[in-house]
């Protein structure tokens, strides 16, 4: 039986809160309004989650560009055939959502493919930031599109400016 953590953490460009138990982390997602939520102190973090968000401070600090953490994502066979197809872009990459499909064999699949894009559960760690439109623009990000920009920028190396 399935035994759900939360605990919140907070990065340069808002509070992340992060959900998983044993079978691994199951969502990290940004809130928009954090004046309700607490940070957790290191002594408050489930222990499922301490290596989640050490990596995560890794990322941020500049030091990891893969992570390593058991991931445990809900959501359909075809969601999960395209989350994991987005483990595939390597850090400081970009993909289209045109060649997002080729990779998984459908091109006429590519609104389905945005579309469980945009239900990724798994913020960052599962880089749907590096999808972006054929004509390069930065469209369709459920964290906001100025999230997606900070997190290309931070992985081709450009000074970023904490904004939380």
């Amino acid at each position: 039986m399935s035994n759900l953590q939360t605990t919140y953490y907070k990065t340069p460009i808002g509070i992340a809160k992060i959900e998983g138990d044993e079978n691994g982390i199951q969502s990290i997602s940004v809130l928009d309004d954090d004046t309700s939520t607490t940070i957790s102190s290191s002594k408050e973090i489930p222990a499922c989650l301490q290596e989640c968000i050490t990596q995560l401070n890794e990322y941020f600090a500049g030091t990891r560009k893969d992570f390593n953490l058991k991931l445990n994502p809900q959501g359909t066979t075809f969601q999960q055939s395209v989350w994991k197809e987005l483990l595939n872009i390597s850090f400081g990459s970009t993909r289209t959502y045109l060649e997002q499909t080729k990779q998984l064999g459908d091109v006429k699949a590519i609104r389905a493919v945005a579309s469980a894009n945009g239900k990724n559960p798994i913020w960052i760690v599962i880089p749907c930031h590096r999808v972006i439109g054929s004509d390069g623009s930065l469209t369709g990000y459920a964290g906001g599109v100025w999230r997606k920009k900070w997190l290309l920028e931070h992985e081709s190396g450009a000074k970023q400016q904490t904004l939380f």
